[in-house]
C-alpha cells in the first residue's frame, strides 16, 4: 500500500475581484508531495506559483478568495481550518523562506532575537537558557560564522547571504515537516546562490523534510526536486519528473521553458561547479558606442561629432541589477538610451536574450521589426512629473503602454491599470487624478507602474531617485526591489550616488569620460575599488554623507 502524501492539493482555484468582475488567477492546480520529498513548482512570473504556496497557509493578499480547492497536510483540510487553529501550522508544521530577506527580516530586531521569538512560539518548552543554546545551535546549521557575534547584529548589518541563511534558520526553528522555499536565492549572486542551494538540499537530506521549491528555474529544479509542476497562466500545464519534462516535454510552454533552460538557463550545482553551462542574460552589450554631431564652423556647415561613449561592454542576468555610475557627462545615460534605441550615431552590439532562449540583435533590427519588441525594455527617468503627460488621468498614462501593444482594452484595460497602480502602493483614488496632483514621489510611482505594465525583462532606471528627498528615495528603492523580485526584471540602474548603488545593486560598473573604467560585483568595487578615479567617487561620497 503507498504511503500517504504529507501534502495533497486538490483543486485549488483562487481568484481576485476587479472593477470587470471576478477574475481567475490559480485555476484547478492539484498536486502531491511525499514525507521527505522536493518538488518543484515552476513557471515564468505571473504564472501563480507563490499564490499557490501563499494558498496554503492562507497568507494571500486580502482581496484574493479561495474559490475552491482542498489542502490535505498529513490528513488534516488546511482550507476548512480557522485563523486560530491555522496558527499552529504556521511555521510550526509548515514553514516558509520568502524570497526577499531584507524584506522579511525586522529591520530593528537583532537577528538572534528573531529566530528565538520563533522558538518561544513554537517550542514554548523551552526556557530562556535552552533557547539560547537552540538558537546558536540553529544560526550553525546553516552554517553562519560565529553564532554568537552573528546573533548580537542587524539585519543591515551582514550580507544578503547570511540574511537568507537567519530566515531558514527562523523557518528551522519550529521543526516543521514542509519547507516552503520561494526563490529562495534570487536576491543573491550566483555564488552565494550555490551556497545558498546546498545548505538547503543537506538540511533536506538530513532532517527528512519534504520541500516545496517554487522557481522559475527548469536547471535549479533538475538538481534539486524529484517531481515538477508546470504553471501557465494560473493552471497545471505538465508534471512529472524532471528528467521526464527535459527528455520529452509535452505542453508548449513545458518546451519553451527547457529549451531557454539548455540554452542558457540558470546553471545547476554541478555546472556551475564545473563551468560547463553559461549564465542567463538579459541583456549582452559590446563595443557600444555613441557619437553626438552638432553643426559648427561658418553658417553651420561643419558637422562636429562628439565620442560620449567609447566601446564598452557588460552584460545583465535575469533579476540582476547593474548599477553604471560616474560624473556627471561621463557617458552612463546616453548607454542607456542607446540600449533603448533611443539615440542615433549608436555602434556595437546589444543583443536581448527573450525569455525563450531566442537572441536578438536589437540595433540592427528595421524600426518596424523593434517596435513589437519594444515590450521588453523600458525606462524609468529622471524627472518623474516631466515624464507624464499632465492633461493624462494616471490611469491612462499607466495603461497607455498596454494600448499601444494591444494587450488590454475597455474596462480590462482599467482593471489592469489599477492593479498596477496597486503594485506601487497607489490606491485606486489616484486613478483619476492628473500629475499636478501627485508629489515627486507618487509621480515616480507612476512613472515606474508605467515602466513594468508590460513585464519588461530590462528597465533602464535614469536617476530614478536624484530628484527625490531621501526617504522618498528609499522608498523607491524598496519598491523597485520588491518589482524586481516579484516579476524577476533586470535593472539597469544609472546614478552617482554610490550609497544608494551599495544598498541596491548586485554589480557595478564605473564610467569616466566615456569610458568603462572597471566593472564587478558591488562589495568588489566598493570594497576594494581598483582604478584611481573609483577611488576618488567614494571618497566624495564618503565626505558628502560625513556632512550631511
Amino acid at each position: 500500500m503507498p504511503e500517504q502524501p504529507l501534502l495533497t492539493v486538490s483543486q485549488l482555484c483562487l481568484e481576485v475581484e476587479t472593477a470587470g468582475g471576478m477574475r481567475t488567477l490559480v485555476d484547478d492546480v492539484s498536486f502531491e508531495i511525499q514525507a521527505g520529498q522536493a518538488l518543484g513548482l515552476v513557471g515564468e512570473s505571473g504564472s501563480g506559483k507563490s499564490l499557490t504556496a501563499l494558498a496554503l497557509l492562507d497568507l494571500m493578499p486580502m482581496q484574493i478568495k479561495r474559490r475552491n480547492g482542498k489542502i490535505l497536510f498529513d490528513g488534516t483540510d488546511l482550507a476548512g481550518l480557522s485563523e486560530r487553529q491555522l496558527r499552529k501550522y504556521r511555521g510550526a508544521r509548515v514553514a516558509y523562506i520568502f524570497q526577499d530577506p531584507s524584506a522579511a527580516l525586522n529591520p530593528v530586531m537583532r537577528v538572534g532575537a528573531q529566530v528565538e521569538e520563533v522558538l518561544r512560539a513554537h517550542q514554548p518548552q523551552l526556557n530562556r537558557q535552552q533557547r539560547q543554546k537552540r538558537l546558536i545551535e540553529l544560526l550553525q546549521e546553516v552554517e553562519l560564522p560565529e553564532p554568537e557575534v552573528m546573533a548580537r547584529r542587524y539585519p543591515h548589518e551582514i550580507s544578503g547571504g547570511q540574511r537568507q541563511r537567519v530566515l531558514i534558520a527562523a523557518a528551522l526553528a519550529g521543526e516543521p515537516d514542509l519547507l516552503i522555499a520561494d526563490e529562495p536565492t534570487t536576491a543573491l549572486d550566483v555564488t552565494v546562490q550555490e551556497q545558498i542551494l546546498k545548505l538547503l538540499e543537506r538540511l533536506r537530506v538530513e532532517r527528512g523534510l519534504a520541500m516545496l521549491w517554487i522557481s522559475h528555474d527548469l536547471q535549479l529544479v533538475r538538481a534539486f526536486c524529484q517531481q515538477t509542476v508546470v504553471l501557465y497562466h494560473g493552471k497545471v500545464v505538465e508534471s512529472g519528473t524532471p528528467e521526464q519534462l527535459f527528455e520529452d516535454p509535452q505542453h508548449e510552454h513545458t518546451k519553451e521553458l527547457v529549451a531557454a533552460a539548455l540554452a542558457g538557463g540558470s546553471a545547476t550545482q554541478q555546472d556551475q561547479e564545473d563551468g560547463s553551462t553559461e549564465a542567463p542574460l538579459v541583456c549582452k552589450v559590446t563595443d557600444l558606442c555613441v557619437n553626438y554631431v552638432a553643426a559648427g564652423g561658418w553658417l553651420g556647415r561643419k558637422k562636429i561629432a562628439t565620442e560620449a561613449v567609447k566601446k564598452i561592454s557588460f552584460s545583465i542576468q535575469p533579476g540582476e541589477t547593474l548599477a553604471l555610475v560616474g560624473e556627471s557627462g561621463s557617458g552612463k545615460t546616453s548607454v542607456g538610451r542607446a540600449i533603448l534605441r533611443l539615440l542615433q550615431n549608436v555602434s556595437g552590439q546589444v543583443e536581448l536574450h527573450l525569455a525563450n532562449g531566442s537572441k536578438i540583435d536589437w540595433l540592427q533590427l528595421p524600426e518596424s521589426a523593434a517596435r513589437p519588441l519594444r515590450k521588453h525594455v523600458s525606462m524609468v527617468f529622471q524627472d518623474p512629473v516631466a515624464a507624464l503627460d499632465p492633461r493624462m488621468r494616471i490611469w491612462r498614462s499607466v495603461a497607455e503602454p498596454l494600448t499601444i501593444h494591444g494587450q488590454a482594452q475597455g474596462a480590462a484595460l482599467r482593471a489592469r491599470a489599477l492593479e498596477l497602480l496597486s503594485d506601487v502602493g497607489l490606491d485606486s483614488e489616484f486613478a483619476d487624478r492628473l500629475p499636478g496632483a501627485l508629489s515627486g514621489g507618487q509621480c515616480q510611482r507612476v512613472a515606474i507602474a508605467r515602466a513594468i505594465a508590460l513585464q519588461p525583462r530590462l528597465v533602464v532606471c535614469d536617476e530614478a531617485i536624484s530628484a527625490l528627498d531621501s526617504s522618498i528615495q528609499e522608498q523607491v528603492l524598496e519598491l523597485l526591489a520588491t518589482l524586481q523580485e516579484r516579476y524577476g526584471m533586470a535593472y539597469l540602474f544609472i546614478t552617482h550616488d554610490l550609497e544608494a548603488v551599495r544598498r541596491f545593486a548586485h554589480r557595478v560598473a564605473v564610467m569616466r569620460q566615456g569610458e568603462l573604467l572597471e566593472i564587478g560585483s558591488t562589495d568588489q568595487v566598493l570594497n576594494d575599488p581598483q582604478h584611481d578615479y573609483t577611488r576618488s567617487l567614494l571618497a566624495a561620497s564618503a565626505a558628502v554623507h560625513s556632512a550631511s
